[in-house]
Order: structure tokens, then C-alpha cells, then sequence
């Protein structure tokens, strides 16, 4: 197969003709993020029944592609494309719509619920597919033969899986599970990177004071602002262990702040500052639960639990499905203990959520 690279106005301008017919397209891309906070697109794979095609984003602007993959009538079809998604919500901030994830449609199909790609084209189309440039660096010129191959195999075979799950969901029915939780995928707050909610991510949280807890949250929200600002990782602007135990210090001057155990002299010398003003404006805030207690489960809760799961798992072999992808522990747990949390809504709750939560005390 003659790899196709797009690299100039021209060529993407034919391109976008050539896809533009088509009621779907197939969607991939390459990046990396290793030295960044956003994601740097390198690669943009697109195929159609009569198209494969790689385009440069480093030599070309994206802007006619991307006005057809955000056209709400052109399906854009994914396989767990939660990454692909994010990067290209960083350039548009908002997602492409409608979508059909192969790896979400296989698990409504009763595949492993995370299978990869390569293990779904082997077990669909019978190909083996090589896996040479996962760590690739994806924005160096330029790009092998063989980069690009592997590339565009990404889309040459996905719009082939495609197909088949396509057939066989209607088959059994299940369009409307899967338009629901592609339609869960497309949610822009998945997405949207909130530097106030940015506290959620750091979990060790939990076993801080409640004296300390605001401050802290209060330090992860700056260390998110920091990152996007400067375009590097949070692990770079400062590590979760750091700002937990300046949350726990509370230092009020560069003295105490140098005395920390975890604090280097460079991280002091380029956020000291801020750190020390932080610290200042969050004196004196009342003592607050920010990470509410995670309560362990009762005896009766997880004897409940167990009866539910096993129910489950009788009704996912019923259908022919993973149960994981029916209900995970922690989806029980939400049923039980708050009547809330993705059995109470949508097919699920037809499935089995609705009996659950007649059954729940």
C-alpha cells in the first residue's frame, strides 16, 4: 500500500475532497508530552472506504481536516480515544461528534473491556500488526517509511474493525449502548483541565489534616495554572509529595520553607515566592474536609455488594458481555450507599440498575 502524506495546502485541500463524501471517517494521531502539559500533535492518520492518508501538522495548517472531522453529520470512528480526543480538545476546546469507539463497541460485544488495537484487528481481521514506534519521537523530520506505515495501519485496519462491530452491534441491538457511552466519551469535562479541581488528583489528600487540607488544595490549583502556563508537566512544576508537606508546614518564610526536607534549592528559587504568598493568603482559613473520608465498607454493605455483583455477572453471561462493563465494585458501592452513580441511568439501569436499586436497603 502507497502511504499517503500530506504536507502541503494542496495536497490537504484534495484530501479533505476525497474525504469529505464519506458518512465516516476513521481517526487517529500521534504525539508526545514528555517535556510538555499539553499534548504536541505530530501525526494526523484519516481513512475512508477508498482513502488512507497521514497528515503533517508541522508543515501544514489543519484547519480545512479539522472543519470536516468537527461536520456533526461525518462519524468519526476511534479506538480508546480518550488521548486522541484530549488533543484535539486542546485545539479546538471543544470534541468532534458523533463518535464510535471500537474499543468501547467490542466490550458491548463481550471483548475484554481495555482491549488494544492490535489484539482486535488479530482477532477480527486476522492480521498481526507490528508495534516498532509506540515511543517514537513523533515531531522529528523526517518521519521514516516505517514510522508512517505503522502510522497509518492505525486507520487502514481500524476502518476494517470498524465495520464488522458496526454489523455485528446492530445485530444485537445495542446501538443505543453504544451511541450513549460514546456520547459519555464526547463530554468536554472530561477534557477540561480546571486548575480549582485540580485537588482531585492528588489523593493522597485524604490523610491530611482538615487544618490543612485548603492550603493544599489551594497548592494544586497553582501548580495546574503553572503547567499550563509554562507548558510543562505538574511533576516538573512541583511532585504531589512536595506539596503536601508544604501543607502540612505551612512555612511562613523562605527559612522554614528551605528547612523542608523535600523542597530543593532550585524549586525555592523559582516559586519560593509564590509559595510563601500562598501560604500567607490561606492563613488563618478554617479547618475544611476537602478529601471526604473514604468510610470503609459495613459487613452488611459488602455482603450486599456481593449479592449484587453476582447478579451482574449472571446478567452479563446472559448477554454475553463482561460484567466490568455492566458494573465495577465502585459502581455497586454508589448504588448502595447513595442511589446514584451510572447504574441509575441509561441502559445500564434497564439492564439490571433498575432491579438493583428495588432490591438496595
Amino acid at each position: 500500500m502507497e502511504i499517503h502524506l500530506v504536507k502541503d495546502r494542496a495536497a490537504l485541500a484534495q484530501l479533505c475532497d476525497r474525504l469529505a463524501p464519506s458518512p465516516w471517517v476513521a481517526l487517529d494521531t500521534e504525539f508526545t508530552r514528555e517535556s510538555t502539559y499539553y499534548a504536541r500533535l505530530g501525526l494526523l492518520q484519516v481513512a475512508t472506504e477508498k482513502v488512507t492518508a497521514c497528515v503533517d501538522p508541522l508543515a501544514v495548517d489543519l484547519a480545512p481536516l479539522l472543519n470536516l472531522l468537527y461536520n456533526p453529520l461525518t462519524l468519526k470512528v476511534i479506538h480508546a480515544g480518550r488521548q486522541d480526543l484530549e488533543v484535539l480538545y486542546d485545539l479546538r476546546h471543544q470534541i468532534p461528534q458523533p463518535l464510535f469507539d471500537t474499543q468501547i463497541a467490542a466490550a458491548l460485544l463481550g471483548y475484554p473491556t481495555q482491549i488494544g488495537y492490535a489484539a482486535l484487528v488479530e482477532a477480527l481481521i486476522g492480521v498481526k500488526l507490528p508495534k516498532l514506534h509506540t515511543r517514537a519521537n513523533w515531531e522529528a523530520r523526517p518521519l521514516s517509511e516505517e514510522q508512517l506505515r505503522y502510522a497509518s495501519d492505525d486507520v487502514l485496519y481500524l476502518k476494517e474493525v470498524y465495520r464488522k462491530l458496526d454489523g455485528q452491534i446492530r445485530e444485537r441491538g445495542r446501538e443505543g449502548w453504544l451511541a450513549e457511552e460514546c456520547a459519555a466519551l464526547a463530554d468536554p469535562a472530561l477534557y477540561r483541565a480546571d486548575p480549582d479541581t485540580a485537588y482531585a488528583r492528588l489523593n493522597p489528600g485524604r490523610a491530611v489534616p482538615p487544618a490543612a487540607q485548603p492550603l493544599l488544595r489551594s497548592l494544586a490549583a497553582w501548580r495546574e495554572r503553572t503547567a499550563q502556563t509554562r507548558d510543562r508537566p505538574r511533576s516538573w512544576i512541583a511532585a504531589d509529595a512536595v506539596l503536601i508537606e508544604i501543607a502540612r508546614q505551612a512555612p511562613a518564610d523562605r527559612q522554614s520553607l528551605e528547612r523542608l526536607p523535600q523542597i530543593s534549592a532550585t524549586f525555592i528559587q523559582k516559586h519560593g515566592g509564590d509559595i510563601l504568598k500562598l501560604v500567607e493568603e490561606m492563613r488563618g482559613a478554617p479547618p475544611e474536609r476537602v478529601w471526604p473520608d473514604a468510610r470503609p465498607p459495613t459487613a452488611a454493605e459488602q455482603d450486599q455488594a456481593r449479592r449484587m455483583l453476582d447478579r451482574v455477572s449472571a446478567v452479563a453471561q446472559a448477554h454475553q458481555i463482561n460484567p466490568e462493563i455492566i458494573a465495577t465494585r465502585r459502581a455497586v458501592f454508589a448504588l448502595i450507599r447513595d442511589r446514584a452513580g451510572p447504574l441509575t441511568r441509561g441502559w445500564r439501569y434497564q439492564l439490571i440498575g433498575k432491579e438493583l436499586l428495588a432490591t438496595a436497603n
